[in-house]
């Protein structure tokens, strides 16, 4: 069994944000990488179905087993990529799970979040000074560092594509409740678990992959 970890929005580098609970899988005998998405990383940026693309790529590569791991916009990414042979279960970590038709905006209000700055040449980014207070209140100041330097503007088109594939319809899911998320709200993420096959919750923030890896990879253990 592998793990294949799908990062959320505004951020780059997801083996950086993935090593803390990959070390620990690690020591158990699971391997697990982490995507990299054209939205945050490619020139120019790709969009959703381009995320999707490069997560069916990794996925091809391999016929092993994986438990594919999508983090807040990543549920976006592995509802539209997760229908592939090799994949054994969806999990969701403080996510969202859209069906057919529906885009991240769809779970938001009408105008777009106060957090969110939009640049005007198709990307956007997250306010940094809203970040360590929203998404990384339990980040040490070195966490916090790292954190920062891997903030990146994405393609704002992301958030506005509806998916065409729900592969939680087909293939078993657990969604992660993260119960101290400031940026999801607990109300809104058990809301989303409703579509999902099992669920667990623990009394970690945003990034519990970060600060709470052995909590993490124990889901991630017992799932696989």
């Amino acid at each position: 069994m592998r793990v294949l970890f799908v990062h959320g929005a505004f951020v780059r580098d997801g083996a950086w944000w993935w090593r803390p609970t990959a070390d620990v899988l690690a020591r158990h005998g699971l391997r697990s990488s982490a995507a990299v998405l054209p939205s945050c990383e490619g020139e120019p940026r790709g969009d959703l179905h381009d995320d999707a693309a490069a997560v069916r790529a990794l996925l091809d590569a391999s016929d092993e087993p994986a438990l594919l791991v999508g983090h807040s916009y990543g549920g976006m990414v592995i509802t539209q990529a997760g229908n592939h042979p090799a994949v054994h279960r969806l999990v969701y970590v403080t996510s969202f799970l859209p069906d057919v038709g529906e885009a991240l905006a769809d779970f938001g209000g009408a105008e777009p979040p106060p957090r969110h700055v939009s640049h005007g040449d198709g990307t956007a980014s997250v306010r940094e000074e809203l970040v360590r207070p929203l998404f990384a209140q339990d980040f040490d100041d070195a966490e916090y560092a790292g954190a920062a330097a891997r903030l990146t503007p994405q393609n704002e088109s992301v958030f506005g594509q509806p998916t065409t594939a729900a592969a939680w319809r087909e293939i078993p899911s657990t969604y992660l409740v993260c119960a101290d998320d400031r940026a999801t709200l607990p109300e809104q993420q058990r809301d989303q678990a409703r579509r999902a096959t099992d669920v667990a919750e623990l009394p970690v923030a945003h990034h519990p992959f970060v600060t709470r890896p052995e909590l993490v990879a124990e889901v991630l253990r017992t799932t696989a």
